[in-house]
């Protein structure tokens, strides 16, 4: 990934289209849990990587796509 999605509709593009994962509710709600997981092995690479701040946007993107766009599985 050259840079980080800026906002929802990059997101959802590198998501849906890039890594062809279809956003399902299920997916999303794991998703949104594994990441609130502090202890989560996943969660804890991602948060030295790409930062709070980053990891603070997409819980927010997930529960986003959850209420708007997220299809039932």
């Amino acid at each position: 990934m050259d840079r980080l999605p800026a906002n929802y509709a990059e997101w959802k593009q590198c998501i849906e289209v890039d890594c062809s994962i279809p956003l399902t509710t299920d997916f999303c709600r794991r998703r949104v849990e594994a990441l609130n997981n502090e202890g989560d092995p996943h969660t804890a690479a991602f948060r030295r990587r790409w930062g709070d701040d980053h990891l603070a946007r997409v819980i927010a993107w997930f529960e986003q796509a959850i209420e708007t766009d997220a299809r039932a599985d």
